[in-house]
């Protein structure tokens, strides 16, 4: 199952059925390696902690959007609230493009929730200003969101095969 809903383009909501340990799946939003597999990062700080910070760096890329500039720079916000292998909160989150003004605050909100085959990631993201930039960057953020979670899948779904040696 993978759901991306975002009828309203002031958020972005997601819900994905991953066939690994809830833990898994967690681990990947904190491992610098992870993160660079799956979400593309260059650089990150990650502290699953409360007030620990979350902080993502992407090289900047050769496209541009004509309304945000191009893509790339960095994620920052605060770990509000954390279950150690289900779920965390961040608040105070921006986007620090590479050029031009930071768009936030936002929060991201990520649960996984254990299920009879795996793990029921539910992923959101929220916060919005009501103007052309905010709304730009929650439709174009949808497909890249939609893209990064299949990614995590693939990427925590091939952990857990067997090795046969």
């Amino acid at each position: 199952m993978f759901g991306c809903a975002s009828p309203d383009p002031a958020s972005f909501d997601c819900v994905i059925e991953i066939a690994a340990p809830p833990e898994t799946v967690y681990s990947a939003f904190f491992s610098r390696e992870a993160l660079q597999r799956w979400w593309g990062v260059i650089a990150s700080i990650t502290g699953p902690r409360p007030l620990g910070i979350y902080a993502l760096e992407w090289a900047r890329s050769p496209e541009i959007d004509p309304l945000l500039g191009p893509w790339g720079g960095v994620f920052y916000g605060v770990v509000i609230d954390v279950r150690l292998g289900r779920e965390f909160f961040l608040a105070d989150a921006y986007w620090m493009p590479p050029e031009g003004d930071p768009i936030g605050p936002m929060a991201v909100h990520v649960t996984c929730e254990p299920t009879h085959s795996g793990t029921r990631l539910r992923f959101q993201q929220s916060g919005c200003d009501d103007n052309p930039r905010w709304r730009r960057f929650y439709r174009v953020i949808a497909s890249s969101w939609s893209a990064a979670l299949s990614r995590l899948k693939e990427e925590v779904e091939q952990e857990q095969l067997p090795d046969f040696v």
